[in-house]
């Protein structure tokens, strides 16, 4: 039937190897998770750069303050100490010394003596204040008689408290430096601020005379320096987050919108097709997706289509016995000689059984495929069904009637195939059925099995005229019938084989049928019917 789309073959469903084949998930998932990933990396890569650029900053400023303070602490355990044996620091000269030696403005330089006493301090020397910007003003009482203006904002200390905490952590690195160990680090300053801090002790031989502080505060300023060249970075990412999320919209969401408007389209006009030939080209999820959604409205326009034809040959088999009952009923009424109203009568009777007949098995043929959809296919051992079957013809043969032999190894491994039992046992019944009413009566009809290739074939011969040449495919359609002679007319409603064939491709087989040639050249010994079915696996 013509259609508007063309029905995907497998191949195009197969995703081709890519470079992110040994991702987890999809292909579309997999892209999703690099653009995602790719952002951050480039953050994350950003922050490790400056992480190692600002330990390498503070690392170099520790080492300047420490080479520069051994050399002045050098300078004042020279110059500046006095007395033996007991010697001491000469504070007021070493303060000169501290003067003299230039400190740069974004150093502080402390000297305490030998008992933790402040002596000496750059600021007091260049007359330096420390200096920073208020707070506003705030009101003293609250109603709750505490003085708010020695408290900081809500959830953060007071500016005591930091002071308090400086002066604690200063005391500490001297502390340590008295006892002869060199200190470098951050600690916190008096104003909140790190500072990059080094104390040295001034040591005259083993005795410890004082100690020189160092601190840089220029900390602050390296790290506003770091997040300013992390900035770059931050809107790199954010660029790259912002390009994949749109670039995910478009190959996304855009195409599954598009993909959901045409299925609207196909609702609304009641078409029978869905095209998408610029998605069903992508090699992803959403072209198999569009594939998806072209082969089953296809496959459902095939449907309506057949659904169609059967009605009609349905409307046309029932019509032909509807006809005669018609006819019959009419001329029953004028019909006065008993003998033709008997006739009459046994007309009446076998187009009422010709019709119920044919109405069942129209009811039959109409469940099957949901009856093959339902069920979830099972092993089944053909071997053992065909003896099942065959067993049960030959119990119930009449004399007169043809035979039903069974040629299949008894012994030997199961013939197994996936299928549901109910339906292949009506394959067997169908051919075998098909096969007796084209036999002789006391004939034969016989029934092998064969292995071969992964596959197994199921073999139903009779010894009747044969199937003529331009009929062998025809035989298949639906309501096809051709009567051997003496047959009794709509003993058949012509829907058997058209049913084998229907089970049989649901099944992954196929079934045909051919003459087996006779002793003479032309010469037809009768009709064979193979179904061919994949073997399962064990």
């Amino acid at each position: 039937m013509a259609s508007d789309t063309a029905t995907a073959s497998p191949d195009r469903r197969r995703p081709r190897a890519g470079g992110l084949r040994w991702l987890p998930g999809s292909r579309l998932g997999r892209l999703i998770i690099v653009l995602n990933l790719f952002g951050l990396a480039i953050l994350i890569a950003g922050a490790l750069v400056l992480n190692e650029l600002r330990r390498g900053l503070v690392n170099a400023r520790i080492d300047s303050l420490t080479t520069q303070g051994e050399l002045i602490a050098t300078i004042i355990d020279q110059a500046a100490t006095v007395g033996e044996p007991e010697p001491m620091m000469d504070a007021a000269y070493a303060s000169e010394i501290l003067q003299l030696l230039s400190n740069p403005r974004s150093q502080r330089a402390r000297l305490f003596d030998a008992e933790g006493r402040l002596v000496a301090d750059s600021y007091w020397i260049a007359d330096r204040v420390e200096w920073r910007t208020l707070p506003p003003a705030r009101s003293r009482d609250d109603g709750s008689g505490l003085d708010l203006s020695l408290t900081g904002p809500e959830g953060e200390p007071s500016e005591g408290e930091v002071a308090a905490k400086a002066q604690a952590a200063l005391q500490a690195e001297v502390a340590t430096a008295l006892r002869g160990v060199h200190w470098a680090g951050l600690r916190l300053g008096a104003d909140g601020e790190r500072v990059v801090s080094v104390s040295i002790p001034i040591q005259h031989v083993k005795a410890v005379l004082g100690v020189l502080t160092l601190e840089a505060r220029d900390v602050d300023e390296i790290i506003a320096a770091e997040r300013a060249a992390l900035l770059p970075f931050i809107l790199i990412a954010i660029s790259v987050s912002l390009i994949s999320s749109f670039l995910l919209n478009r190959l996304i969401a855009h195409p599954v919108r598009r993909l959901a408007r045409a299925a609207d389209r196909v609702r609304l006009a009641r078409a029978r097709a869905i095209s998408l030939p610029d998605i069903s080209r992508r090699d992803d999820e959403l072209g198999d997706l569009s594939r998806s959604l072209e082969d089953m409205t296809h496959a459902l326009s095939e449907r309506i289509d057949a659904i169609e034809r059967f009605a009609a040959d349905v409307a046309h088999e029932i019509r032909n016995p509807l006809t005669s009952l018609r006819s019959a009923v009419e001329t029953l009424g004028l019909v006065q000689d008993p003998a033709a109203r008997e006739r009459l009568m046994a007309v009446l009777q076998n187009d009422v059984q010709r019709l119920d007949r044919l109405v069942t098995d129209i009811s039959n043929a109409s469940r099957l495929d949901a009856e093959l959809s339902r069920q979830a296919p099972t092993p089944v051992d053909l071997r053992r069904l065909a003896s099942d079957v065959v067993a049960l013809y030959q119990a119930t043969v009449r004399p007169g009637e043809p035979r039903v032999v069974l040629q299949a190894p008894e012994l030997g491994e199961p013939m197994l195939v996936s299928g549901q039992e109910g339906a292949l046992g009506q394959v067997l019944r169908n051919l075998i059925d098909n096969a007796r009413s084209f036999s002789a009566p006391d004939g034969e009809v016989r029934l092998s099995l064969e292995r071969a290739r992964g596959q197994v074939k199921v073999i139903v011969d009779d010894d009747g005229p044969g199937v003529p040449t331009e009929n062998l495919e025809t035989i298949f359609q639906r309501f096809y019938t051709s009567r051997p002679k003496g047959a009794a007319f709509g003993g058949n409603s012509g829907l058997g084989l058209s049913i084998v064939r229907q089970i049989v491709q649901a099944h992954d087989g196929h079934v045909r049928a051919e003459n087996r040639p006779g002793e003479t050249e032309g010469d037809v010994a009768g009709a064979r019917f193979v179904v061919t079915l994949p073997e399962a696996r064990r």
